[in-house]
């Protein structure tokens, strides 16, 4: 694998998905268990614009709801040995500027955010297909297959007031364990994951009362391709299903059955630089987000002998 490549496949190090003022299964992440060099450094700046629908619980006294969400976010990453295989570590902390408009009982009503939502940390490890390696092997190694394994962590450190409903960071802890597979065809990579989000208990939600979640399971597809050793591109599309809340023993009526779909355009630069273009929307949403989003990152790689 020629060293230009490393940029490419490591533009998704941080590219996990935040999505402001919850952890959810929307993420479209290509790439996420791709190899690259230990000792690899990776800085990003990531900034996306969020904007469209938002289908509430039904026997919720909201109705037309509709929200614009920029969310600009500051990460870094390491590759890491673990036991001999190839490792990522990463986090990324997310500052979002939103509005919200709904009717509730029959009242047009906004509200806007301003501030730091929930910081998110991962850490994944290739099971199968990647051994730890140094630069020198890296350049000269190109794997078929990955079997790849991660946990994402969401952490309760955003904004957060039980005086509002809504909020930028949720006050409770969300884990998601994921497994995935990638094999390459070429210049064709194709990548497959299945997680599962699952969430701590709120106890203090709205004016203090007690708010829990069911797990999210989600499943993603990316298709990738190496146009030139300078610009890949990819389909993505996931679905996403579950995530029924309970306030104070009340069951909501708000299961999420949604999917999206979307491309990503990676262009690596000199130096270590990388740019990273991405749009998606949703495809299908009963109840949360039906976003149409846009976003830009820049990362800068350095370390690994590079």
């Amino acid at each position: 694998m020629d060293r230009r490549w490393v940029g490419a496949l490591v533009a998704s190090l941080l590219a996990f998905r935040l999505d402001g003022n919850r952890a959810s299964a929307q993420e479209l992440e290509p790439g996420a268990y791709a190899v690259a060099p230990v000792g690899l450094n990776v800085l990003i700046v990531s900034n996306t614009f969020n904007v469209g629908d938002v289908a509430f619980d039904p026997a919720a006294p909201l109705d037309d709801g509709r929200a614009t969400i920029n969310n600009t976010a500051i990460g870094y990453g390491r590759a890491l040995n673990i036991a001999g295989r190839s490792a990522q570590a990463s986090f990324a902390v997310p500052f979002v500027a939103g509005h919200v408009e709904a009717t509730v009982l029959g009242t047009p009503t906004a509200v806007t955010r301003l501030g730091a939502a929930d910081p998110r940390m991962r850490f994944a490890v290739n099971l199968y297909g990647a051994p730890a390696m140094d630069i020198r092997t890296f350049a000269t190694t190109r794997p078929k297959r990955l079997l790849g394994a991660s946990i994402t962590i969401g952490t309760p450190l955003g904004s957060y007031s039980s005086e509002r409903l809504v909020n930028l960071g949720n006050r409770r802890w969300a884990f998601k364990p994921e497994v995935g597979f990638s094999q390459i065809f070429g210049r064709w990579i194709v990548d497959t994951y299945a997680g599962v989000w699952l969430f701590t208990t709120n106890d203090h939600y709205f004016r203090n009362t007690v708010r829990s979640q069911d797990p999210i399971a989600s499943l993603q597809v990316h298709v990738h391709y190496a146009v030139t050793r300078r610009l890949i591109v990819s389909g993505n599309a996931n679905f996403y299903e579950g995530g029924r809340t309970t306030i104070d023993g009340r069951r909501n009526v708000d299961l999420q059955r949604n999917s999206r779909v979307g491309a990503t355009v990676v262009r690596p630069l000199s130096n270590g630089r990388t740019l990273r273009a991405a749009v998606s929307r949703g495809a299908r949403t009963t109840i949360g987000a039906d976003f149409t989003s846009l976003s830009f990152a820049f990362q800068k790689a350095w370390g690994a002998g590079m």
